[in-house]
């Protein structure tokens, strides 16, 4: 089967704007990297207090299709319904041709408006204001992926050929982002939503490029989807069947949907999969003013699910007081992110 990897060696350092994402290839060198993860924040995580950092911000302008189920069912909606809304809804994003999408609904505004249909008018405003955050954040910022910030994030770990483990994997990116960094080994990816197996991961561009590690030469390399070793897990977390067998755990945006009577029991996830001298690596939405705009705006998109915004001390003072030592941790564009250890 001929494979569609569009990019070589010879395009490390270039970057390239597709209708659906941006890929990068940027920044090769790790001290390049660094300018992207403002790290080393806490110098001291045993004297930090919860008075001193406050709780998180929660989301709660909820999507219209979070109601709309809840009034036609009479009952709140189940967390595995609203993350599969979810799934689905923020999929549909993803796959957006955004600059034909935005001349669409630009001639769909002026044509309200010349026409004087004043409240179609305002519903095709909103639309346009949706896809030009998505654009901005997402394909302009690559925000959402954020590869350079990731590998910042990700680089110098002590680790060969490493099993890693992702809960509530999605589509998987962070995973294939530690695969090509740390390449030879075996990525498991969990989800109890099936919808994430079949099209969250199942489509992901397989020519999308991933900066890594020729593991023969020690040079960089550019990995795609096909090229790793990766099986994808359909079930709970609480139901998987290993022990404490991987190097690296890994959850992106995963314990903000846990209100606090239920942190500590997300973060032994974690723990309960590592081996004594692994890696557990997390990010969460970082508390900021774009952040707080980005789920207000495409909230009909985003927000069927409990959420918080947090910041990386708030954070961090969760894992630590879960018994996790902090190696580093760090702000990068729309997450913070932290590197742990069992203490």
């Amino acid at each position: 089967m001929e494979r569609n990897w569009p990019y070589d060696e010879s395009d490390i350092g270039q970057t390239a704007l597709f209708p659906q994402y941006r890929a990068d290839l940027r920044s090769p060198h790790p001290t390049e990297l660094n300018a992207f993860i403002q790290d080393n924040i806490v110098k001291d995580w045993s004297s930090l207090t919860w008075k001193q950092v406050g709780k998180p911000f929660r989301v709660v302008n909820y999507a219209e299709g979070k109601r709309r189920w809840e009034e036609k069912n009479g009952d709140t909606l189940p967390v595995q319904k609203s993350w599969e809304l979810f799934n689905q809804s923020f999929h549909t994003l993803f796959m957006k041709d955004v600059p034909t999408e935005r001349k669409r609904v630009m001639t769909a505004l002026l044509k309200n408006v010349s026409q004087l249909h004043w409240k179609r008018a305002a519903r095709v405003l909103g639309e346009l204001e949706e896809l030009t955050l998505w654009n901005t954040a997402h394909r302009i910022q690559d925000a959402i992926w954020d590869p350079r910030g990731k590998r910042a994030l990700f680089q110098g770990l002590d680790i060969d050929k490493p099993r890693v483990l992702f809960l509530g994997a999605a589509d998987g990116y962070e995973a294939m982002q530690l695969y090509a960094m740390y390449p030879g080994g075996e990525v498991v990816l969990v989800d109890y939503d099936d919808f994430c197996r079949t099209d969250r991961f199942g489509k992901f561009p397989e020519q999308y490029p991933f900066l890594g590690v020729d593991p023969n030469t020690g040079s960089h390399k550019v990995w795609y989807k096909d090229q790793m070793n990766i099986s994808f897990i359909t079930d709970d977390i609480r139901n998987l069947p290993f022990g404490r067998e991987f190097d690296i755990v890994v959850s992106v945006g995963l314990i903000e949907h846990f209100p606090d009577e239920h942190k500590a029991e997300a973060i032994d996830f974690h723990r309960r999969f590592l081996k004594p001298d692994g890696y557990a690596i997390l990010t969460t939405p970082r508390l900021q003013w774009k952040s707080r705009l980005f789920y207000h705006v495409l909230a009909e998109w985003m927000n069927y699910t409990y959420r918080e915004l947090m910041t990386v001390q708030q954070m961090g003072l969760y894992l630590y007081e879960s018994g996790f030592e902090i190696l580093r941790h760090g702000t990068i564009k729309a997450h913070n992110g932290i590197v742990a250890r069992i203490r």
